[in-house]
């Protein structure tokens, strides 16, 4: 089935189960004498309820449902989504308080009816999940406290959430309604389990071990893997996985990266390079080999083998430049020479990671590498400042534009730049594939 199709497909499912439970509540029996807007407010926190438990499918990384998108499409999916269904939940309450003010009094947490205690039981764990999401810089919740605590507060939200409905009971009172809702609370159990224990099981079965450890330009480091009594990867050159090194797969410690080897090497052996950024990363200089590791992926539809071209144009932005690394590396193993001109800007030369490793590659691959520095150093003749519309106009002719594919990767403000310089030169977006390193 080709992967529009299945995209469209999912889509369609989605909003299906979606609305499932309001097209049962509808069904039968109705609580007599209710106006509109009470009906309507019961309406969207059935819809909301069903989208919050949703999103536990969403990012529980079925390869599946990510293949006709991408996972990072999928996480901006979730983000976007669960916003919409906040908005749907918190209606629900709201309308109710316009139609009946007596029902504020709900609100008081210590003497209010157990179905109201937790509606708003999951009504602030809800806003808490939300307001960390958002704001999980500001606060300064590392990326391990974050993801245990959204984890936790998104349960909370959902199983108080069930639990309200059935105290109320409004719409549930038949048996076969009741066994709709207990089917979706088992879909919930199943998931969990599935991300919490079955995956973890399987990734202990499937480990790796860390050959070797190179620093790079930049404050990076470059991490080597072998996988232990297995075959490894089947990957597409610039896809990514989730990696695990010197701790367990039950752990909340894993972090998203994009291969940087190629992916024709018969040892199976795999490459991760890695910038230093204050997190776990900051550490990854200190990894020994022989350190146990875990690898979930690979993930991602950002690949030249799923975008097929006669040349291409890549654009990378500091640490953006890794899987382009690994995709170059798996075109000069294969003999490719389709021509490629890679765009690679940075503050200084210091900083751009790789850049040896991409001049030794010039000499296996028809690659113009075009460096681009914000802070050139006297007596540079290179260009100079950012990736913009008249840079690229200048390296990427305008006979490319509409049969090559565009890749860019790289700080989110230098995407949307180049997104839109490469728009304003006639670009269609069906040849702009991009990249953001957004996933947590």
């Amino acid at each position: 089935m080709p992967q529009f199709l299945r995209g469209f497909l999912w889509i369609q499912l989605y909003v299906l189960v979606s609305v499932a439970p309001l097209a049962f509540a509808l069904l039968g029996e109705t609580p007599p004498g209710r106006d509109f807007v009470t009906e309507l407010s019961v309406a969207l926190g059935f819809v909301g309820l069903s989208m919050l438990g949703l999103q536990f499918a969403i990012t529980a990384r079925f390869g599946t449902v990510a293949a006709p998108y991408g996972m990072d499409v999928v996480i901006r999916f979730h983000r976007l989504i669960s916003l919409v269904a906040f908005i749907f939940v918190l209606a629900h309450p709201l309308l109710l308080f316009v139609t009946d003010p007596a029902t504020i009094a709900l609100l008081r947490f210590w003497d209010a009816p157990w179905r109201a205690r937790f509606g708003l039981a999951s009504l602030v764990a809800l806003i808490a999940l939300v307001v960390t999401s958002i704001h999980r810089t500001r606060l300064r919740l590392s990326y391990e406290v974050w993801k245990i605590a959204h984890g936790v507060l998104a349960v909370v939200i959902v199983a108080t959430a069930l639990v309200h409905v059935q105290l109320v009971g409004y719409y549930v009172s038949t048996v076969w309604k009741q066994l709709l809702w207990v089917a979706m609370s088992a879909a919930l159990v199943g998931v969990l389990g599935w991300v919490r224990i079955v995956k973890p099981i399987r990734q202990l079965r499937r480990p790796w071990e860390v050959v070797r450890v190179e620093p790079e330009r930049g404050e990076a480091w470059t991490i080597e893997l072998r996988p232990v009594g297995h075959d490894g990867l089947t990957a597409l050159p610039g896809q990514y996985a989730w990696l695990i090194v010197d701790g367990s797969p039950f752990s909340a410690e894993e972090h998203p990266f994009s291969l940087s080897s190629s992916t024709e090497r018969d040892d199976g052996h795999v490459r991760f390079t890695v910038k230093a950024l204050g997190d776990w990363s900051g550490r990854a200089g200190s990894i020994q080999p022989g350190t146990r590791a875990y690898v979930d992926g690979p993930y991602g539809v950002f690949s030249p083998d799923r975008n097929e071209a006669p040349g291409f144009v890549f654009v990378a932005g500091g640490v953006g430049i890794t899987p382009f690394i690994g995709i170059l590396e798996t075109l000069a193993a294969r003999g490719d020479r389709r021509p490629v001109t890679l765009v690679y800007a940075g503050p200084n030369l210091d900083e751009l990671t790789g850049l040896e490793r991409l001049e030794s590659l010039q000499r296996q691959l028809e690659l113009d590498l075009v460096v681009v520095l914000e802070d050139p150093p006297e007596g540079w003749d290179g260009e100079a400042g950012l990736p913009d519309a008249d840079l690229l106009d200048r390296v990427a002719p305008e006979r490319q534009r509409v049969r090559y594919q565009y890749f860019v990767c790289g700080p989110p403000p230098m995407l949307d730049a180049v997104e839109a310089a490469l728009e304003s030169l006639g670009v269609p977006m069906t040849q702009i594939q991009v990249e953001r390193f957004e996933l947590a």
